[in-house]
């Protein structure tokens, strides 16, 4: 009967609060978000809502009916401290609100570039419906789009921006597209895919200067090349908002330190989604990930524990990235993997990848095969691998997955 009070009305903070009414929790629910209106959806932002084929309705996680019907509070403002003795946050208005438990769904922000120009008119981020509308806005009026970051962010922005057909180029710093998610036959499939579709893309691309007045005018790189742009979308990663939760004394090693059951280092504060470092039984150690998948399986695993069923958290990470032509579906963790197969073909744009560590099955990548990544998911949850010498050309992993189910 205690009431909750969660900070950030993100995924996690919204999936929290719906899965809380859901279980029967009769206590006051108050979802407190810096941003105005209902929580919504972030993944639609970079793809359909960019491009205009999504409307700003519909990305809505749900209307404020569902809100008002299931008793959730929704507060407008900014938690600038947590009170512990007097179980009270602050709010940059001079607010205060008293929870009996707190939750932290702080999620992240953007890295910003280090560099000079950075704070030029037309260099942008993307990780707000806010952000979105101005980059639509400037997408209207620009003739050379750089990106800045070849991960999903930015390959799904420069997806959708060659599709209005603008001239874009992508720089990446590393060796290869998304190397931080993906193996390398994924990687290689994506830049040409993106090449093909007339993007221009950069790998081993030191960014050290932005140039112009007022506005962008050009991206210096690292050899002297100064590439034009009118507008730079910056996608470098993202730093979990922990500040709220260090300076009240709780245990932070980039993101909030939370346990199996999503617990802080103090009991009645709980933190969930992209802010929080848990221990990962899939990773072998603590973890920290920034996905929806994720988000929303720690708010149901919290709901559970504050409504008297507390189970260890043990969901399968999974991922995907809508780009062009091209559904990438992510199963598992490729962090470490020493070996990778590839099975179909990739130049007919449907295979698979299968990322085995130390000769254990640790995550399957799909490109347009949803049915394997299905398959993956299962059998990754029930703690089961594959032998490396099955996936023969005509291998079907769906149906060995049922077989052994």
């Amino acid at each position: 009967m205690t009431d909750v009070v969660i900070v950030g009305a993100g995924q996690a903070g919204f999936q929290l609060a719906a899965s809380l009414r859901d279980k029967g929790h009769a206590g006051r629910v108050v979802l407190v978000g810096d941003e105005p209106g209902v929580p919504y959806q972030r993944p639609p932002l970079s793809k359909a809502y960019l491009s205009g084929s999504l409307p700003g309705e519909r990305l809505a996680l749900r209307p404020q009916a569902f809100y008002d019907k299931h008793g959730i509070e929704l507060v407008s403002g900014r938690v600038v401290a947590i009170d512990r003795d007097r179980h009270r946050v602050a709010l940059a208005d001079e607010r205060e609100l008293e929870y009996g438990h707190l939750v932290l769904a702080t999620g992240t922000r953007n890295r910003e570039l280090p560099v000079p120009g950075s704070k030029l008119d037309g260099v942008l981020g993307l990780r707000t419906r806010a952000d979105a509308d101005a980059l639509r806005e400037r997408l209207d009026r620009a003739r050379n789009v750089v990106v800045i970051g070849g991960g999903f962010i930015g390959l799904e922005f420069a997806a959708s921006t060659a599709k209005l057909g603008l001239s874009v180029t992508v720089l990446e710093a590393a060796d290869r597209l998304m190397r931080r998610a993906v193996s390398p036959a994924v990687s290689r499939h994506y830049r040409d895919l993106h090449e093909r579709q007339g993007t221009r893309v950069l790998l081993d691309g030191s960014v050290v200067g932005l140039h112009g007045d007022h506005e962008v005018r050009g991206v210096e790189l690292a050899d002297g090349t100064v590439l034009p742009a009118d507008l730079v979308v910056v996608g470098i990663g993202v730093v979990p908002n922990t500040e709220l939760a260090a300076d009240a004394g709780l245990a932070v090693d980039d993101g909030i330190v939370v346990d199996e059951h999503m617990s802080t280092s103090a009991p009645d504060i709980s933190a969930v989604g992209d802010c929080v470092v848990y221990p990962s039984k899939h990773f072998g150690g603590p973890l920290r990930l920034e996905s929806v998948q994720n988000a929303v399986d720690h708010a149901r695993c919290l709901a559970a524990r504050l409504t008297g069923v507390a189970e260890p958290y043990a969901s399968v990470p999974w991922f995907w990235s809508n780009q062009f032509d091209a559904r990438l579906q992510i199963a598992g963790l490729a962090t470490g993997h020493d070996e990778a197969v590839v099975h179909g073909d990739p130049g007919k744009g449907s295979f698979s990848v299968f990322c085995f560590r130390a000769g254990q099955l640790v995550c399957v990548e799909s490109v347009n095969r949803t049915a394997d990544h299905m398959a993956a998911r299962k059998l990754l949850a029930a703690g089961r691998t594959l032998d490396r010498a099955e996936l023969v050309p005509d291998f079907d992993f769906r149906q060995h997955v049922a077989a052994i189910a």
